[in-house]
């Protein structure tokens, strides 16, 4: 009888032992390490309001890792308005079209970033929030494009480059009516480069295996060689460059979707 008993125990640990091997292998096939992830994004920060611009990024499992944890090589590139911290709407006194009181030109930041993702936390394969860091850095292209008016002539309306109004011109010009269009004084548009770094947290809320939903929160710090004059310093004493910078900097957040294989 005792036989029997331990047949059975012995029996019983060996299934035991069995199902917990092909469970584990089973959790193990389904926490797989992905080796790229590309994903496109949507950016708000302090510099640009609601809307600030677009981005694209992409990580790839590096072979080797960071104190233990899953690193990837960190690639981005995005374009964002940066915009001056006294850009004000202003309605006109003739029409009901807006305008910004005093903007000479947009300023957009085109970036390209390299660096380091490291997964801090990890998620399992249908739950849970994975949560990486970031560290970028790369070049800034800043597109300095002129700002158009709207003004009124007599009964004619035309568009002019906001500068000629607050430079003057060699013909008296009416008072701004409304903003022109966004693409008027593209051609015109002046170029220069500069640096940009970032450190920030991704976290990434998707219930899809194949699929990334997520947020990126983070900071960035930009420096151009020279002032960029979005507006211009109106009053008689100091530049036209007062009030303007060469160095931003922004907290940020992007709300990013892709896929990862």
């Amino acid at each position: 009888m005792r036989t029997i008993y331990k047949l059975k125990a012995i029996a019983l640990t060996s299934w035991l032992l069995v199902s917990g091997n092909v469970w584990a292998q089973n959790t193990d096939s389904d926490d797989e390490t992905y080796r790229t992830i590309t994903t496109y994004g949507i950016t708000s920060n302090t510099n640009s309001g609601v809307l600030g611009g677009l981005s694209f990024r992409q990580a790839k499992l590096l072979s080797n890792s960071f104190f233990g944890m899953p690193q990837y090589r960190y690639l981005s590139i995005e374009i964002v308005n940066v915009k001056h911290p006294k850009e004000i709407q202003t309605t006109s006194n003739f029409a009901s079209s807006r305008f910004i009181y005093g903007k000479e030109s947009y300023l957009f930041a085109l970036r390209g970033q390299y660096g380091r993702e490291i997964k801090l936390f990890d998620r399992s394969a249908d739950e849970g929030i994975a949560v990486s860091g970031i560290f970028a850095a790369g070049p800034t292209l800043g597109i300095i494009k002129p700002y158009y008016v709207k003004i009124q002539e007599g009964n004619q309306t035309r568009s002019v480059p906001y500068s000629s109004l607050n430079q003057g011109s060699g013909s008296p010009q009416g008072a701004p009516i409304g903003s022109g269009g966004f693409f008027q004084g593209l051609g015109d548009s002046k170029l220069t480069v500069g640096l940009n770094v970032k450190a920030a947290l991704s976290f990434e809320l998707s219930t899809f295996r194949n699929n990334t939903t997520g947020v990126e929160i983070g900071f960035l710090a930009e420096v151009f060689p020279n002032k960029v004059i979005i507006i211009p310093n109106p009053g008689p004493n100091g530049t036209r460059e007062d009030g303007n910078r060469s160095f931003f900097t922004s907290g940020y957040i992007t709300l990013f979707f892709g896929n990862k294989k």
